[in-house]
């Protein structure tokens, strides 16, 4: 009887703010989809209402934001059109910890969606995303490889000209924010061709060499050093003869000790000194 009465408000409490919230034609669409009782999706969608977050539970839309992937697998790509409006208002909520939620599934929703509703419907929320809080790009940085892997290499090479903006962050003393970058970059390297990763990675990677915070240096030593075996497994070996000759002008022959030391520990990482000898004597 509990549920009886539960399920019979919740039918009839959606249909109230149904007819309050959405147009004719916006209803006419939510209702395209016979996977799941059409009240139920209802009352889930009319959760993102401003003034429900207000008036019945301030973190409502925040869990709203976490099942949204669930949602969206359940009624299938075809039925995306369903939670399209809800996902842009739940993207554009004041409250960064809902837009949070979203930032750390993103690329799980692109999996569920495919390349083309991907490209056309969460890229631009991705890119809003990029320029948002510390707390919400820190959930685009860590899957920032599961995303970049989805889109089609024209699209995928425009975000090379926006990650020397991941090592600008609100507090400098988050350091775990560009410890994070270092790991995304080695991902990264398997999605670039040789030119991208000399012009746009290496400077980032250099910078990250030069850290202030010891693990973020450690993770960088390890990017170096992948970015130096996948250089020279490229078919040009101009940009691996340019890097072997960067790291020994920048590193092993600095007046400072602890550039020299960077060197030797870039080279103790992943037997790289094995290279360096190569390119010694052959």
């Amino acid at each position: 009887q509990r549920m009886d009465s539960t399920l019979h408000y919740i039918h009839n409490d959606s249909d109230l703010s149904t007819n309050s919230s959405f147009s004719p034609e916006e209803e006419r669409k939510s209702k395209v989809q016979d996977v799941v009782p059409q009240a139920l999706l209802d009352q889930y969608l009319s959760m993102t209402d401003p003034s429900r977050a207000q008036t019945v539970d301030t973190e409502i839309a925040k869990h709203c934001a976490y099942s949204l992937p669930g949602v969206a697998l359940t009624l299938g790509r075809q039925n995306w059109h369903c939670l399209k409006d809800t996902y842009e208002t739940l993207a554009s909520d004041m409250q960064w910890k809902v837009r949070r939620t979203l930032a750390f599934s993103i690329h799980e929703l692109a999996v569920i969606l495919g390349d083309q509703l991907t490209a056309g419907d969460l890229v631009p929320v991705f890119n809003g995303f990029l320029k948002d809080l510390d707390e919400v790009r820190i959930g685009v940085l860590k899957h920032l490889h599961d995303f970049l892997k989805l889109l089609h290499v024209d699209k995928r090479r425009e975000y090379l000209y926006q990650l020397q903006e991941f090592l600008v962050t609100d507090n400098s003393r988050n350091w775990r924010f560009r410890a994070e970058l270092a790991e995304q970059l080695i991902l990264l390297l398997d999605l670039y061709s040789a030119r991208d990763i000399y012009d746009y990675l290496r400077p980032i990677a250099f910078s990250l060499c030069a850290d202030k915070v010891s693990s973020v240096r450690w993770i960088s030593y390890k990017l170096v050093s992948e970015m130096v075996k996948k250089l020279y497994m490229a078919s040009t070996p101009t940009f691996v003869v340019d890097l072997m000759n960067e790291l020994v002008e920048k590193f092993c022959r600095c007046h400072k000790w602890s550039g020299r030391q960077t060197f030797v520990f870039i080279c103790q990482v992943k037997c790289l000194f094995i290279y360096i000898l190569l390119f010694c004597f052959v």
